[in-house]
Formats: structure tokens, sequence, C-alpha cells
């Protein structure tokens, strides 16, 4: 409710991490490979911080420290600033930290960027590499490649808990020979005395794809909801004056009762006006309710404002509404659900 909604844990529940899927009888549990599988296609398909959070969870639980290193310290890198996620993030320290302790760490440079990292002939992104790559200790060849230029190698040896800086300085490829026998110039015409000079061979056919630029920031659901906050207080004051002006017109009924010498229990020639202070009471109770649902929705929606004022901006291509984040136990998983303005 307002700018997160934080759902109970659901302990032990024999589901299927996010996926909804019965297990039958038998507890689930994070150490099942079914989950591994599972959540290494989430990510497949939308990495984002709450799958290598689950990810790297379930690899610390199976002992694979090196992957769970890796997929953990990219959670932790994306957090959200969500104080829903505030238990959480506490976990993924913990565990991120007794993972790291069993790896080794590389922090590799490549001077081009876009250039394909390799480690020990894997790929493991682009150049420039966000945060460290972790390996298992002992020595690594660290490989970098890009079209335009010329590759660049380097071996390392790292230490259980250690770290090692590589860095991969890259040559431009020299294709002039390329072009002299022959190579086709961008305009069409490859005969000699053409006068057209082609680029040289290995240059991209199409201009590097130019990345998103965050978007700028709607103030409009700010305003607004500033706006329906304002009014939610003024209900919630507007029905306190009311309640507290009912309350003592029901107090004045009953001393008026009680100064004649009457009862509400046992004096029928007061019913009626026992009656009346009966109707003042829970006029009384009607408006404090309302006026503590007043308050109550002033608040969310000023915390929402807030909230979205202060949400850093994105290219919001992978923005989601609705965050489902299980949390695997050693005796069963538990399920946080955040939802977000």
């Amino acid at each position: 409710m307002g700018s997160y909604l934080l759902a109970a844990l659901l302990c032990c529940a024999p589901a299927r991490a996010a996926w909804g899927e019965e297990l039958g009888s038998s507890p689930a549990t994070a150490s099942d490979p079914y989950f591994e599988a599972e959540f290494e296609s989430a990510w497949e398909l939308n990495p984002t911080f709450d799958v290598a959070y689950n990810l790297g969870n379930t690899k610390y639980q199976l002992k694979k420290h090196k992957e769970a290193a890796q997929y953990l310290s990219f959670a932790l890198r994306n957090w959200p600033l969500m104080k829903a996620a505030a238990k959480l993030k506490t976990t993924a320290e913990q565990r991120y930290s007794e993972s790291r302790a069993q790896v080794g760490a590389l922090v590799v440079t490549a001077g081009v960027p876009g250039a394909e990292v390799l480690v020990d002939g894997h790929v493991v992104g682009k150049a420039p590499l966000e945060g460290e790559v972790f390996v298992d200790p002992g020595e690594h060849r660290v490989e970098a490649r890009h079209l335009d230029y010329e590759q660049a190698s380097q071996t390392v040896s790292v230490a259980k808990g250690g770290t090692a800086e590589v860095k991969l300085a890259m040559a431009l490829v020299n294709a002039a020979p390329q072009a002299s026998a022959g190579a086709t110039p961008y305009g069409g015409a490859g005969a000699a005395g053409a006068g057209v000079v082609g680029p040289v061979a290995g240059s991209p056919a199409m201009p590097a794809e130019s990345q998103p630029l965050p978007e700028k920031k709607n103030w409009v659901p700010v305003i607004a909801l500033g706006a329906a906050s304002a009014v939610g207080l003024g209900v919630g004051i507007g029905m306190t004056v009311a309640s507290n002006n009912a309350n003592s017109e029901a107090r004045a009924q009953k001393d008026q009762i009680f100064a004649a010498g009457g009862g509400c229990l046992e004096s029928p020639s007061f019913a009626e006006r026992c009656t009346e202070l009966q109707r003042s009471g829970e006029r009384a109770g009607l408006l404090g309710d309302v006026a503590v649902g007043g308050y109550i929705a002033s608040g969310v929606l000023a915390a929402a404002a807030v909230t979205y004022a202060l949400w850093p901006v994105t290219s919001g291509e992978k923005s989601r509404a609705l965050l489902v984040l299980p949390e695997p136990r050693v005796d069963g998983l538990g399920v946080v659900m955040v939802s977000t303005w």
C-alpha cells in the first residue's frame, strides 16, 4: 500500500518459486535443482535484481560459491530503495560475503568499449564490465576481442578471497594492405581511381547503436498525489471536528438524563432520550472512523508522491509493476511481493 506493498512471508509453502507450480506433498527447498534451472531460465529472459537474488541464493545453497557471488553481487549493485526489501538485502550481503571468501575475483579493464571479454574461453560480458568477475582460485587466462582491434590477452593467478587486476590494451587493426588489394568502399565504386576512399577493413557496416537516453521525470503524478493527499488530510480534520462535536452532544444528553434522575437501563420513561443518545454515540463513532480513513489515505498518498519524486529515472526498458521475491530457505520457501508506484 502506498509506495510499496509487502505481502506476508508464506513460509514452507509447497510451491515452485515465482512460477506457481505445485510440488505435491513434498516441501520445496532452495537446493532442489529445479529451482536452479527455473531461475537460470528467468535470468536469460529478464536479468533483474530479484531474479539475481533468488538465483544467487539457490547457488549458495548448492555450494556453488563462484556463481553465487556473481549473481548476489549483481543483485546488491542494483538493489532498489525499498524498506520492504531491507531484510532480504541483509541476507544477500551475508551470503555474498561467505561465497566471496571462497573464490577469487578479477577486475578486468579492456581499452575498447564494446570489446568481448572472455575468461578461460568463456564470454563474461562486454567492456566496460560491471563489477568483478568471480573465478575459482588459481591461474586464469583473460582475453578481449573486437572486430576493429587486435586481440589482447593476459594470464593471471588469484588466491581464495583475493583480487587480481587485469588491464588489456588493444591496438587498432592495420587494414591498409587489405584496402589496396581491392576492398570495396562504402560508395559502391570498387574500380581504381574512382575517387572514393572506402573504410578500413573490419569497420562495422552500420553505425553503432546509441544508448537510450533516460526518460524525463513526469511531475504530473506528484502533483496529483499531493493534491489527493491534501484532500484526504482535509477530510480527516473535518471528520475529527464533527466526531468531537457529536461526542460532546452525546455527553450533554447523558448528563441531562442523569440530572433528571433517570437512566437508560431501568427508566422506560427516558426511552426516547436514550434512543437519541445512542444515535449520537453511533454518529460520533462513524465520523471518527471516517477521520482515521482520511488520515491514512493522506499519509499513503503523500508517501507515494515523495517516493515517485525521489525515485531515479531509468530508460524504462525493463520497468516492472510487481516484483515477486521468493526467499529460498533450507527448510522451505518464503515469498515476498513488492509493488511500486
